[in-house]
């Protein structure tokens, strides 16, 4: 009797651990743990990149229809063909990766007529929540033509260290990216009066 009990279950976990694919386990586990399919430096890389890229298309579009000098009007036009081509494919790259995109709580652009006082009336606010809130609300309550290629300027050389970074990523998907938008994010740098450092290619 106690045989058959124990064939019975052997038979049954057998059955069992058969029908678990390798492919069933791991869709299991990135629903349930929300674990990504990258590395830690393609992970920052997509919360830094990703929350940049909608902030900067979104200014761009605003400093296109407010911009006095045609220098700032073609950073502008510039900054949100580059940004906007981005964001398309770092969200089709974010959903292979299993990774959230667009960033929850990365900064919003808001126009100077739009921006209101961050309300602090709620007992349980997040206190980084209105920080960032405060200075995106800082950043566009003062636009000037000078200030903007500035900022295009300062943002493009992050988000272009980060691709650079990328095209030595382990991941063949985020390396392909990385190379196929290095240069057109290099290109607004230098459109925005960057410069390449000489000693960078060691």
């Amino acid at each position: 009797m106690k045989l058959n009990t124990l064939f019975v279950v052997g038979v049954c976990a057998a059955t069992f651990l058969g029908s678990c694919s390798p492919k069933t386990a791991e869709e299991r586990q990135l629903n349930l743990t929300h674990t990504s399919l990258v590395d830690g430096d393609a992970y920052q890389f997509f919360q830094l990149v990703g929350a940049k890229t909608v902030y900067e298309n979104d200014y761009a579009s605003y400093a296109a229809g407010v911009a006095n000098s045609s220098q700032a009007k073609q950073v502008a036009a510039k900054s949100q063909e580059v940004y906007s081509s981005l964001i398309p494919a770092l969200d089709s790259l974010a959903i292979i990766k299993h990774i959230d995109f667009p960033v929850k709580g990365s900064a919003k652009f808001a126009a100077p007529s739009a921006v209101t006082t961050v309300e602090t009336e709620q007992e349980d606010i997040d206190t980084a929540e209105v920080e960032d809130a405060a200075v995106a609300q800082q950043a566009s309550a003062t636009y000037s033509d000078g200030a903007y290629i500035q900022h295009v300027q300062h943002e493009a050389a992050v988000v272009k260290d980060q691709l650079k970074r990328m095209t030595r990523n382990t991941d063949k998907d985020i390396r392909a990216f990385a190379e196929e938008n290095l240069q057109k994010v290099t290109e607004l740098f230098t459109l925005a009066g960057g410069q390449e450092d000489a000693h960078a290619h060691h």
